[in-house]
């Protein structure tokens, strides 16, 4: 399998677009147009895909790309494969019918290159304004150039520290979590009884008539009696008369997903649409939903009749 291609990377927002496109052009940037693009991102269980559907003067055309990246509001490598696809409805409508659609992510983008560097200035539907950064990396290069040539474009294009924005934009358009939930799996976590791993866990479920259950993980001696964090909010959910999970949090000093037990015991009163926020002490790290998590559930369905 060949080797994936390589980016260096920065997402931020565009606090002044003309003044941007001015300093830019001014600086000797090339105008490359403007781009009509409509990104689907599909539920997968690694990395994002995503299939991008794109317009400019010269025709429409489509690309599936496969990508990986930390989602840090700092200079990161993106490492991403790119597939033309000659037919877009069909290979989306496969795609929905399989993985789910996460997020759909409409923007006009106006496209710059300095210097082997993309100059990407959006206009997100639902999101404002930003800017992005994608210097080309070569196979044998070890970075420094590439990271260099980033650095002094955002000096001269004025992006600062409060600017930068992690993650991707179909994340800023996922639901942020609710605050009390959070606060709950939080606290959760605190009391967590973890002697044996140390990783203390919390969790928090959302019913859909709005209450709220935690529960932390409690581990045992004889390790197969602990009972993880999520299981001891469910526990509490279904004692209170609750059926239906609506949102989760699950907060750790790690940020840690759900075991497969527990992606599990989730489904059985979720949905693949349920929303799964992944949290640290500090901030919410990754949301998904149930469908990304575990994407072929065992469900009632599967059970003989």
């Amino acid at each position: 399998m060949p080797e994936p291609r390589r980016n260096v990377e920065l997402k931020a927002v565009d606090r002044d677009p003309a003044a941007t496109l001015a300093a830019a052009l001014g600086a000797g940037a090339q105008d490359r147009g403007t781009l009509v693009q409509r990104d689907t991102y599909f539920g997968v269980p690694h990395g994002r895909l995503k299939l991008r559907e794109e317009e400019d003067a010269d025709g429409a055309r489509a690309v599936m790309i496969a990508y990986e990246r930390p989602d840090e509001p700092t200079v990161r490598l993106s490492r991403y494969r790119l597939v033309d696809v000659g037919d877009p409805a069909g290979t989306r409508a496969a795609l929905e019918a399989t993985c789910g659609v996460r997020a759909v992510v409409a923007k006009r983008r106006r496209l710059l290159l300095a210097d082997n560097v993309r100059i990407h200035l959006d206009e997100v539907d639902g999101l404002g304004a930003f800017l992005e950064l994608e210097a080309v990396v070569a196979p044998d290069a070890d970075l420094h150039a590439e990271r260099g040539k980033v650095d002094r474009l955002r000096e001269l294009l004025d992006v600062r520290d409060e600017d930068l924005r992690p993650g991707s934009y179909a994340d800023a358009l996922v639901p942020a979590a609710d605050p009390e939930l959070l606060a709950g799996a939080r606290a959760a976590m605190a009391e967590a009884y973890a002697p044996y791993s140390t990783l203390h866990v919390g969790a928090a479920v959302r019913t859909d008539d709005g209450r709220r259950f935690t529960g932390a993980n409690v581990e045992n001696a004889a390790y197969p009696q602990g009972q993880c964090a999520e299981a001891t909010a469910l526990g509490a959910m279904a004692s209170a008369g609750g059926r239906r999970v609506q949102e989760v949090v699950v907060a750790s000093e790690l940020g840690v997903a759900p075991c497969g037990g527990c992606r599990q015991r989730l489904k059985e009163f979720g949905t693949a649409e349920t929303v799964v926020h992944l949290a640290d002490e500090e901030r919410v790290l990754r949301t998904l939903t149930l469908g990304e998590l575990l994407p072929h559930a065992f469900e009632q369905t599967d059970l003989p009749q």
